[in-house]
């Protein structure tokens, strides 16, 4: 008899699979709950209660079969074939200001057809696979400031650079903020780190200022965002409209919510209900108690996907798989911190719940590669062993030779 054939990589890890599905679906549901009244009452949307829903769901699904693609490739192949996600971006970010379409202020998207895609949020994946494979491929050299630390400073300086130019504040923030935690978990210099991040907060001033007087009008009005979420209800009916909105929504959720469907503020006072405050909706209809639930859910689903990194017997693995978590942990802490009040207002989506195409198709996507991580520490122990002896026989091969 044929012995059944295993898989040498083992098997991804299911509950970061399963809690990654929960959260999609949850976000499915809550998109069609924050979006059908807006869309049943505009011609816009053709009057049709799923417009967004129906979307979203398309969404789902390129993004789920990019999810199985990238978590049945073995992960070491990111190490070289990051590149081919992190040239063509680089090559979208130069382009976008210049022949992009502007939406909600800012000329950050290519539209195709009804459909458009936001460069940005390619570059957060291309820039973890970067750092992670010239992190690995420098090794000790990594802590030496002109060889190792200023070169990949200087990369994650220009990609900031181009993504202000838009501008878009939020995710430059959430872009370099990953970036920093990735370079610290590859063990760069802290002495070193700090000093770098001070010049590159310099330079970020300079593109910030230089974009400012090139094209005011769109820093004007986030500079009254940034300015109304200290007293939103100084301005209510114009820069801190948004906020107080969001806070109504909230206060308006009490303890146990008003139920599902019967948000007050989606119905055209809220903007955007579907995606940048989608999460002033769950507190609205689901209250402190369902808002906490869904908040003790997402803080399960980070935290597994940081176990699955630091499992990961390979600093490859274990760095990309950290920038990952971070990337999907740090948007949402801006998302939920915005409208909340915690933090000024940046227009970013909530990773796996908010409407947006890119969004979900980048998170999903990079769900995928943490998945394949996950299917390094899960391999057979006989398997380990076979791959050990290999790779002991071709060194003494390449020693011999």
């Amino acid at each position: 008899m044929k012995q059944a054939r295993t898989d040498p990589r083992g098997r991804p890890d299911f509950l970061l699979l399963i809690l990654t599905l929960l959260l999609v679906g949850f976000g499915l549901v809550m998109v069609f709950s924050a979006s059908s009244n807006i869309a049943v009452t505009s011609d816009e949307f053709n009057r049709d209660a799923l417009y967004f829903t129906k979307r979203q769901l398309m969404w789902v699904a390129l993004g789920s079969l990019m999810l199985l693609a990238a978590m049945n490739i073995r992960y070491n192949w990111y190490k070289k074939g990051h590149v081919l996600l992190f040239i063509p971006v680089v090559l979208m970010l130069i382009l976008v200001p210049i022949i992009g379409e502007t939406r909600n202020g800012a000329r950050s998207w290519f539209g195709i057809g009804s459909f458009g895609v936001q460069p940005t949020e390619f570059a957060k994946l291309a820039i973890i696979l970067y750092l992670g494979a010239i992190i690995v491929k420098k090794g000790e050299k990594f802590r030496e400031f002109k060889r190792g630390l200023l070169p990949v400073m200087g990369t994650v300086g220009v990609i900031c650079g181009l993504i202000l130019l838009q501008p878009d504040i939020g995710s430059t923030l959430i872009l370099a903020s990953s970036a920093g935690i990735i370079i610290l978990a590859g063990g760069a210099n802290l002495k070193q780190l700090f000093l770098a991040s001070v010049t590159l907060s310099i330079v970020v001033t300079v593109i910030v200022s230089v974009s400012m007087i090139a094209n005011p009008d769109p820093w004007a009005y986030r500079m009254d965002r940034f300015t109304s979420y200290m007293d939103p209800l100084q301005d209510e009916m114009d820069s801190g409209y948004n906020l107080s909105k969001s806070l109504q929504a909230l206060g308006h959720g009490g303890l146990t919510g008003a139920g599902f469907g019967n948000s007050v503020q989606k119905l055209k006072y809220l903007p955007f209900p579907y995606n940048d405050f989608i999460f002033a909706v769950i507190a609205e209809e689901f209250g402190f108690i369902g808002s906490l639930l869904f908040l003790l859910t997402y803080l399960f689903f980070i935290w597994r996907g940081l176990l699955v990194a630091l499992r990961c017997p390979d600093i490859y693995g274990t760095v990309v798989g950290v920038g990952i978590m971070s990337m999907i942990a740090v948007q949402a802490f801006v998302n939920i911190g915005g409208v909340t009040g915690a933090i000024p207002i940046t227009g970013v989506t909530l990773p796996l719940i908010s409407y947006g195409g890119s969004s979900m198709l980048v998170t999903l996507a990079a769900m995928g590669v943490l998945l394949s991580i996950s299917r390094e520490y899960n391999r057979p122990v006989g398997q380990e062993r076979k791959d050990r002896t290999s790779r002991q026989e071709a060194a003494r091969f390449r020693t011999v030779r």
